[in-house]
């Protein structure tokens, strides 16, 4: 066991249907990133104290299934896509519709890459440019824990959202190098092949995703679907150690060889 501290943070599946059904979109790690360097994963990261800050609250679209001590990790979600990817879920305040191509445009220009340095958080932008963030459009989708035997250590909730049609995803050339979207069996079975590197639970989840062929078939499973908490643990077996995590977090499998967590 480590002494690591387990840091909060928020990650977000963005979906769209494409000519082939589902597809995922992914940013791939910068190599030298210490924990998934190179590694194709969601977009995300660890909270901000200030996605704590009491004053978004009149700013959030609501959603009945998050709340409480859920709504920071789904303010994370939001900023963190618009920090990596370009993409922000949020409506002009007392708008039905999310913002369009070119309002997203003037925003990013002004405030992207601020946010991304830390030197503001999205309270800023929300209160100067009059906006409301759309929890709504999250959907919960799973909550992992990395094990204490591990050095970083990350509390995650996992957010599914329909991108918009009209904002273009692209990863930030910083702390991602490339992107894709890509069908979630597809993203697995690259892995398989050792064509990408893809840890542990982002392939785990990737399996989840791969049994439905449309966003609202995600959406719905998501939506239906209890949260079981994972965190996995070390066993032993004939071959070696592997790591376990419970069945009734429903997987596809509940183990696989520790060489998928790196």
């Amino acid at each position: 066991m480590t002494d690591a501290r387990l840091l909060p943070a928020a990650t977000v599946l963005l979906l769209r249907d494409g000519a082939g059904g589902l597809e995922v979109f992914m940013v791939q790690r910068h190599h030298q990133i210490d924990f998934a360097g190179g590694a194709l994963v969601f977009p995300g990261g660890k909270l901000d104290a200030r996605d704590r800050a009491p004053e978004l609250l009149p700013r959030l679209s609501p959603n009945p299934l998050i709340g409480g001590d859920l709504t920071p990790f789904a303010i994370a979600a939001i900023r963190e896509s618009f920090e990596e990817c370009g993409v922000l879920l949020a409506r002009a305040a007392g708008s039905d519709a999310l913002i369009d191509a070119p309002r997203l445009a003037a925003l990013e220009a002004r405030w992207r890459a601020p946010m991304a340095k830390g030197e503001i958080g999205i309270m800023e932008m929300v209160e100067a440019e009059d906006l409301s963030l759309a929890l709504d459009r999250l959907t919960r989708f799973s909550h992992w824990v990395t094990p204490d035997f591990m050095p970083k250590r990350f509390d995650t909730h996992f957010f599914l959202a329909v991108a918009p049609a009209d904002q273009l995803a692209l990863h930030d050339g910083g702390e991602t190098v490339d992107s894709i979207w890509i069908n979630p069996q597809a993203a697995i079975d690259d892995a398989v092949a050792g064509k990408r590197s893809v840890i542990f639970p982002t392939r785990m989840n990737l399996s989840v995703l791969a049994r439905d062929m449309t966003t609202a078939g995600a959406l719905a499973r998501a939506a239906a679907s209890s949260i079981v908490t994972v965190k996995p643990w070390l066993e032993e077996r004939p071959s070696g150690q592997v790591l376990v995590v419970p069945a009734e977090a429903g997987y596809d499998r509940t183990e696989a060889p520790i060489s998928e967590l790196r």
